[in-house]
């Protein structure tokens, strides 16, 4: 195998014979660009760049060059005044080196990328979806925030420009923020359709700014009608011979990794993730040739071919370290980077990625541990790799038999590790929450001098904030939140009493549903007790974990004659979970017996919250223990391992809000009424209690745990021998569904039973989607629908019963799945 561009084959032809696909446009096109396949239900073909130095060993040089002649164009479109006053802010991960290399050539300008990774005691300055990506979710992390808050343009750096939906995201967000005059989108290629360049025409017009686009080279991509099936069944056919063998250490090679110490200049931000100022550049240029000569003392004096390999989002520094390496060393150079994208790998000189080596990700990443990937190493014919990485991706996992170390080691005789420390704000160390003795914090709040449950049946780990009026109507809720101008946390819906007909409706639910209620309350119980601890904590994520924690405590009590402690705590979407709750719990339990508890999972964004959330606290405390798997009632995301069922199915909690809920509210965080010491708030609504059914429900299910006792022992026992994985499949239906309904926003996307009557009572929404066939377990969807004006919409292979869209309806110009403007 050879990394160089084949003069007379191109690296896309494979894909191209094979799947009719057709790339036209700019002669530079095939130069810049080869095709893979992927395993993904949306895109079947992947667009391999040959000079973005991410999947393709290429020269240094070339991947640098490529950036500032990019940065070059744009600073001679602005002009000198507006190309001085401009920030630069680059895509993670693929974009991250490039974004840098575009300021290069723009000037003496500020620099920012996006991150996948939350870092301890940086509160993001925004984010957004790139809901077509493997890692969807971006922050944005500068450690000055004004960074983008000023007036000059914008330039916004990606690898490729396909649909344009992620740049659409982005300027959206930050426009709501810190509107400005002028946006360039810069991009290696640009393969938009004619729809998605005039898509961007039209919202440069709504929002009153200048949209320019600078790319290398443009084109198109014709697809044709069958492309995913038949790609997915080529992916089928060949991705066992995917990965690279495992192997054992190369011939000549060395016993282990070489590591050698940089000599990294202090306080010297490693990228772009906090921001990257024209005088840390000048710092870097200094420092370069003393790094690239301790680098080049670790090599052996044959190596002919060498490797610089970089590491995920940080592709900048390996890249000019590598270039100064090309400079200065009598061997052939290349550069490229891990990362977090799986491709199939098939070695045919028509084929863009040849190899791939496979190995656990190193860095404690936020979407859990997971597999990472470098392409086209082996088989390079390499005799030395030096692998790059920052300080926090320096751990054990990196080390392991299995991991990237190894993996190379497998491959290329020689193999040198140099770690760049990672750069940690000055104001992040200033601003981390100070920690409060937990003996101070309030006790908990209990019934009934806050909720209708019993006082040993749940303690509120919240302050009561009734007597604020926090209440705003729904539409008005829903266009600040999707407006950037509130966040969801900060008011409260209007609580929708139902009609008497829907309130029958419930109840003939609980009556239906009671027994498969009880079977799952059992089930998720037992297999608690088995595996996590015989004396568990349940803690509740209020409010709709709430009675389901209630019923566990029920089910330990009669099944095992347990007298569980049981808690509510706030977690809330964006801001994570209630640190002084925590620190309540662990100055009262040990953490290691608390396991949260949720009623159903979704798409698992609280899933994917909590876990962060907990290793920030990690952080910021000391404090260790805290298991981040949640146990629920239903799971049908497939987001968790402990779940009573996966069926998605109606919990006729979701059905109400509050007066099932205890008569607690959906919980608040708002700087004016939470301080930094304070619990989060809820509000206790005496007033309903004519209409709270919050008991009636727990004794209803609670009452049926005979009649299913062995029957949930024994689906226990089944469950714990059982493969629990889990897949994530509801986050990519909800991916799917966003693109296919025109949405482009998964936190829009609400799947399952629970989330979709959530939506009909807390929302604004668009419309409902209920799989084909399904019969009463959906009549109260119907309902609310119509009592709503919503349309229910049936739809084959849903993969949940129904899904609730929730439409950026306040956004000008927005379009339905047909295409037909939606009212605004």
């Amino acid at each position: 195998m050879n990394d160089e561009v084949n003069d007379h084959v191109w690296s896309g032809s494979w894909v191209a014979e094979r799947l009719g696909v057709e790339l036209t446009g700019d002669a530079e096109l095939k130069r810049l660009l080869g095709l893979a396949l992927r395993r993904n239900p949306r895109r079947a073909h992947l667009l391999v760049s040959n000079v973005l130095g991410k999947h393709v060993p290429q020269s240094p040089s070339v991947v640098h060059e490529h950036g500032v002649a990019l940065g070059r164009r744009v600073r001679d479109l602005l002009g000198a005044e507006e190309a001085a006053a401009a920030v630069v802010l680059g895509y993670a991960e693929t974009a991250t080196g490039l974004g840098h290399s575009v300021a290069d050539g723009l000037g003496r300008v500020p620099y920012l990328h996006s991150t996948r990774r939350a870092v301890p005691g940086v509160a993001p300055a925004g984010g957004f979806e790139e809901s077509h990506s493997h890692a969807t979710s971006h922050l944005l992390l500068p450690e000055d925030p004004a960074l983008l808050a000023g007036d000059g343009p914008l330039v916004l750096v990606d690898d490729e420009f396909s649909t344009g939906n992620t740049v659409l995201n982005t300027v959206r967000a930050l426009h709501a923020r810190h509107p400005r005059r002028r946006y360039v989108v810069v991009a290696l290629v640009d393969t938009r359709s004619a729809d998605d360049a005039a898509r961007l025409e039209d919202f440069a017009r709504e929002i009153g700014a200048r949209v320019d686009l600078v790319a290398t080279a443009s084109g198109s991509v014709r697809l044709p009608e069958d492309v995913l099936v038949r790609g997915g069944e080529l992916v089928a056919r060949y991705e066992g011979e995917s990965a690279a063998p495992a192997g054992t250490t190369a011939p000549g090679g060395t016993a282990g990794p070489v590591r050698v110490d940089l000599g990294w200049p202090q306080g010297l931000p490693d990228g772009g993730r906090h921001g990257f100022l024209p005088e840390h550049r000048e710092r870097l240029e200094r420092a370069l040739p003393a790094m690239a000569a301790r680098v080049a003392g670790a090599l052996p004096a044959h190596a002919r071919r060498v490797l610089v390999l970089g590491f995920e989002e940080l592709m900048y520094a390996p890249l000019r370290l590598a270039e100064e390496l090309e400079r200065t060393l009598h061997a052939e150079v290349r550069y490229s980077t891990t990362t977090r994208s799986p491709v199939l790998a098939v070695d045919d000189p028509g084929y863009a990625i040849r190899t791939r080596l496979v190995f656990p990700a190193h860095d404690d990443p936020s979407d859990g541990p997971g597999e990472r990937y470098a392409y086209n190493v082996a088989g390079g014919g390499f005799d030395a790799v030096v692998a790059v990485v920052d300080s926090v991706a320096d751990t054990p996992h990196l080390h392991a038999p299995d991991g990237l170390l190894a993996r190379l080691g497998a491959h290329v005789p020689h193999v040198v590790l140099a770690v760049v420390p990672s750069y940690v704000p000055a104001t992040a160390q200033r601003t981390r929450p100070r920690r409060k003795d937990a003996a101070l914090l309030p006790d908990p709040l209990r019934g009934p001098a806050f909720s209708s449950y019993a006082p040993e049946e749940v303690g509120w780990l919240l302050q009561d904030l009734s007597e604020v009026t926090l209440e705003a109507p729904t539409e008005e809720r829903e266009e600040a939140i999707q407006n950037g101008g509130a966040h969801y946390a900060e008011s409260l819906p209007v609580e929708y009493q139902p009609t008497e007909e829907y309130q029958r409706l419930f109840h003939s639910a609980l009556a239906a549903s009671a027994d498969r209620l009880a079977l799952a309350v059992g089930t998720v119980t037992e297999t608690v007790l088995a595996e996590r601890s015989p004396r568990p904590v349940l803690v509740s994520l209020a409010r709709a974990g709430t009675p389901v924690g209630i019923l566990m405590r029920r089910w330990a009590r009669f099944r095992h004659g347990l007298d569980l402690p049981h808690y509510a705590v706030s977690i809330v979407r964006g801001r994570g979970i209630d640190a002084n709750a925590l620190r309540w719990l662990a100055a009262h339990h040990d953490p290691a017996d608390v396991v949260f508890v949720d009623g159903w999972t979704g798409k698992g964004a609280i899933t994917r919250e909590l876990a962060q959330a907990l290793r920030d606290f990690v952080s910021e405390t000391g404090i260790t223990g805290f298991d981040p798997e949640i146990a629920v009632l239903a799971d049908p995301g497939s987001c968790v391992r402990t779940h009573g069922t996966r069926d998605d199915f109606l919990i006729p909690s979701a059905c109400l809000n509050s007066t099932v809920s205890g008569l607690i509210s959906r919980t608040v965080l708002r700087a004016d009424l939470v301080g930094p010491h304070d619990f989060h708030g809820a509000k206790f609504y005496r007033e309903l209690a004519d209409a709270d059914v919050s008991n009636l429900f727990l004794d209803t299910v609670s009452g049926r745990f005979a009649e299913v006792a062995d029957a949930a022992g024994t689906a226990a026992k089944e469950l714990l021998s059982a493969d629990r994985t889990p897949t994530w499949a509801g986050w990519a239906a909800v991916e799917r569904i966003s693109e296919e309904y025109g949405i482009h926003d998964v936190n829009l996307v609400k799947p399952g039973v629970g989330e979709t009557t959530r939506v009909l009572l807390r929302r604004v929404p668009w419309q409902i989607l209920a799989r084909t066939g399904a019969g009463r377990e959906l009549d109260h969807i119907r309902l609310l629908a119509e009592q709503r004006g919503v349309p229910v919409r049936e739809v084959d292979g849903l993969p949940y019963s129904c899904v609730g869209l929730i439409h950026p309806r306040y956004t000008r110009g927005a379009t339905g799945a047909d295409g037909r403007a939606v009212r605004c």
